[in-house]
């Protein structure tokens, strides 16, 4: 992935898929004890905190000018509504330069322990998010430009279709602007790509297959168009004059024939021409600089200073300790066999396995409507935003990932998604439905990132940005909490639950042996098929997802670790007094933040409740 594209908003941090975040710092910045923070936080001034919060506004407002994306994910609909933005190295270095530029500002103009302690945590967020980005710059032209899962060919249309609202005339001739800005777009970064293959830098061979398959599906002659069956959809609904709409249709169609289309054409071209000298090793390590650039997006995706034989050791650990644990499952059952017997079993009997789409859309609604019943007693605050379930798009269902959650729009006008992908039924086992479901619905990303949202106290860039191993890690996190909810009452549900968790516990293993140990994608497709229950395409496309987003896959692991041990030190502290709602709140109302700060949250928490209980005893 590109990560300017990746990261040409704030606000399509989340939505696009969880992008490479810089806020990961384990620098401690004027921290304060948990004690001392229970019992006085530094109080600011007025007027310094007012101020503080302008500059972060300031700076929210500038990068959204160089992001007509990012206004579109908030539902700002405005003079930049039928544009692209700059998508050329120079629009990438001017993004950086920016930030930059205002955390140096912001630490000549601000002393951190005058402020007070929520301003003081934005402080400390984005002076960690400066550094964070700037630890990646140095490898910026390490990343692919197109892969099969952030390469515009397919996020370019994704984004029309799911994001550009079609609510009036003007709209509409918006949608048509961009239809045609796609060829600028794409041919900029046809020839960033081409550039960095003249460098050695080029996806595996088997990635270009993705690529092309995704283009030709959107040019092909004589078929259905997914962009301009979507447009004429939008503007079918638009209570206009039917000459009015004609016109726009037929705009949009010589939009795509005249511009986009060509564009794509050359793109494929390109894919073509890379195809045929692309290497066949996988991991980053054979890239420029590979070692350190994977040194550097591990610290960004963890938040912590492992390294990757630490994690490599983790991920086995925790192999080991839920293979037992789903042992117990099979004795449970009466499965006769070995672990791999079962594996096998649970991974080709039909019984495990859905035969149609709409079963397993309304399965997985089922599921949700009964979490939100219970979530109230789990949690002090719930987000207001809905949420929809919808199946990954045709055009891009063979080359997406297997599930993924889109933020709500700030507005209202767009509520949360969570999309599964259908595409191969043998790949969504019934047996994961519920935990993938709490994992992107409730009480997993839909209830965290529509919370951050929701969050109108706290500066922009924290309301929409986003820390890998805090969001994923709530992710998974959610999942074992289902089970201590209630739900999981079937056992293979449970062992779906368990497999889950054994998944994002291999990824440790496979993202350090791919990009560290020098693993190639068949020995991690080995590891995975010996070691998990998961179907043969579900693991092929897992580690093909690995190797072109290196490092992004531990987070899960590491985050859910962490946040459970915290709850368990809470909960080892407190005693009686431990309340769950509180300990999710915690977690929650400071939105995402690095590992390290969240710990210190909890601390802090921890400390309160016991003065709080000392008050109560009268001591």
């Amino acid at each position: 992935m590109k990560i300017f594209f990746l990261l040409a908003t704030s606000a399509a941090a989340i939505a696009l898929g969880g992008c490479a975040s810089p806020y990961a710092s384990d620098e401690p910045v004027a921290t304060a004890s948990a004690t001392a923070t229970a019992t006085a936080a530094t109080e600011a001034p007025a007027a310094q905190s007012q101020d503080i919060n302008a500059f972060f506004d300031a700076y929210d407002a500038a990068q959204l000018e160089l992001s007509p994306l990012g206004k579109a994910y908030r539902g700002i609909r405005d003079e930049d509504y039928g544009e692209w933005g700059d998508y050329s190295d120079a629009g990438e270095k001017e993004q950086y330069d920016l930030l930059q530029e205002s955390a140096a500002r912001m630490r000549a103009a601000y002393d951190v322990t005058e402020l007070s302690e929520q301003d003081a945590l934005s402080y400390r967020l984005f002076d960690a998010m400066a550094k964070r980005s700037a630890s990646l710059w140095p490898y910026r032209d390490n990343d692919y430009i197109f892969d099969q899962m952030n390469g515009a060919q397919s996020r370019l249309p994704a984004f029309l279709i799911n994001i550009h609202r079609v609510a009036d005339e003007s709209h509409a001739a918006d949608y048509v602007s961009r239809i045609e800005g796609m060829a600028e777009v794409l041919d900029t970064l046809t020839a960033e790509a081409r550039e960095r293959a003249d460098m050695g830098v080029m996806p595996p061979d088997w990635v270009y297959p993705y690529v092309i398959s995704d283009i030709e599906n959107l040019t092909a002659e004589g078929s259905s168009n997914a962009i301009l069956d979507d447009f004429a959809a939008k503007v079918a609904a638009l209570e206009i004059a039917d000459e009015a709409k004609a016109d726009l249709v037929d705009a949009a169609a010589v939009a795509w024939n005249d511009e986009a289309r060509p564009a794509y054409l050359r793109l494929l071209a390109e894919m073509k021409r890379q195809q045929a000298t692309a290497p066949d090793a996988d991991g980053i390590w054979r890239l420029p600089n590979g070692a350190a650039y994977y040194e550097a997006l591990l610290a960004n995706y963890t938040t912590t200073d492992l390294t990757a034989d630490e994690i490599h050791n983790i991920g086995l650990r925790e192999v080991e300790r839920i293979h037992g644990e789903m042992r117990a499952i099979m004795d449970k059952v009466g499965f006769e066999g070995s672990l791999q017997d079962f594996f096998r079993y649970t991974r080709t009997d039909d019984r495990f396995f859905y035969t149609s789409r709409e079963d397993y859309l309304a399965d997985a609604n089922a599921v949700l409507d009964r979490m939100e019943a219970k979530l109230p007693k789990y949690f002090g605050v719930l987000p207001k935003a809905p949420m929809v379930i919808k199946p990954v798009e045709a055009f891009r269902e063979k080359s997406a990932g297997k599930a993924f959650y889109q933020s709500p729009a700030p507005d209202g006008s767009r509520p949360g998604t969570y999309y599964v992908n259908l595409y191969n039924l043998r790949d969504m086992s019934k047996n994961e439905l519920e935990a993938l479901a709490y994992h992107e619905g409730s009480p997993g990303h839909h209830l965290q990132r529509a919370l951050q949202t929701e969050l109108g106290d706290l500066p922009p860039f924290r309301r929409f940005g986003g820390v890998t191993a805090y969001t994923e890690g709530w992710g998974l996190y959610s999942e074992e909490l289902g089970k201590d909810m209630g739900f999981y009452t079937d056992p293979y549900s449970d062992f779906g639950r368990l497999g889950m968790e054994l998944w994002r516990a291999c990824r440790l293993v496979v993202d350090t042996g791919i990009h560290d140990k020098r693993w190639s994608r068949e020995k991690a497709i080995q590891y995975l098929t010996d070691n998990t229950p998961n179907p043969d395409g579900d693991i092929r496309k897992a580690i093909e997802r690995y190797i072109v987003y290196p490092g992004q896959a531990t987070a899960y692991m590491i985050g859910k670790l962490k946040i459970m041990e915290l709850r368990e030190k809470a909960r080892s502290e407190l005693g009686d007094d431990f309340d769950i709602r509180g300990f999710h709140d915690t977690v929650l109302k400071s939105g995402p933040v690095p590992l390290s700060i969240l710990e210190e949250n909890i601390d802090g928490w921890i400390a309160r409740e016991k003065m709080m209980d000392k008050a109560t005893m009268g001591e």
